[in-house]
């Protein structure tokens, strides 16, 4: 048997890490941070526990990099559905909606990704996170920004804050006045975006994640 070419061996592993990614969201959605373990994570991707500690240095780190991937992914997938749009107000409206409609929807899974924002290492710095911003800060600059390096810093600051109060045990802000406040703050009109008493573009919430975490041939993205 021949061995496998380079170009093989990179989309194997590209398919390993979107594997792990994606059971760590649901995992962790599913038993929360404490309970979760690399080796439930590897169970649930079908890998070995090793090839965990191969591409990620510990479980925090894993998790980080799994739900920025679920917000990009998210946030993409709003940006782009049609009607699509340029219109900087709109997408502003869209990328509100949803970063706020992940803390609704997943409360455990977000809850436990603000706790690990509080850990000494913070952000993790990983191509997840990288593209994360990238959206944001193309949001930003469309919506009519003249300094993307301020403003792009001042929108996650919202939008964490935002969720960390829709987050909170006991006490958890509902969406809408969350929502009203950002939306005045960027002088959006409140039927842009999804609001929160519209339906769901393509109806009730999925709870498939697969689309978001694509290992096959033919991903795009």
């Amino acid at each position: 048997m021949s061995p496998r070419s380079p170009a093989v061996n990179e989309e194997l592993r590209r398919r390993s890490r979107e594997r792990l990614l994606q059971a760590a969201v649901e995992v962790v959605a599913e038993r929360g941070y404490e309970a979760t373990t690399l080796a439930d994570i590897a169970d649930r991707a079908g890998s070995a526990r090793g090839l965990v500690s191969y591409y990620f240095p510990g479980k925090r780190q894993l998790v980080q990099s799994a739900v920025h991937r679920l917000m990009h992914r998210t946030l993409e997938e709003a940006l782009e559905r049609e009607p699509r749009t340029d219109d900087g107000r709109e997408r502003m409206a869209r990328t509100i909606d949803a970063i706020l409609g992940l803390a609704r929807d997943r409360p455990v899974l977000m809850r436990q990704h603000m706790a690990g924002l509080l850990q000494a290492e913070g952000f993790v710095q990983c191509p997840e996170q990288q593209r994360l911003a990238e959206l944001l800060r193309d949001t930003v600059a469309r919506h009519g920004s003249h300094d993307v390096d301020a403003d792009y810093p001042m929108l996650r600051a919202l939008l964490m804050g935002a969720v960390y109060a829709m987050v909170l045990p006991n006490v958890g802000m509902p969406v809408r006045p969350l929502r009203a406040e950002l939306f005045k703050r960027y002088r959006l009109d409140w039927p842009l975006g999804t609001p929160p008493d519209a339906e769901a573009p393509g109806g009730a919430v999925r709870e498939d994640l697969s689309r978001f975490f694509a290992t096959g041939d033919d991903q795009s993205k």
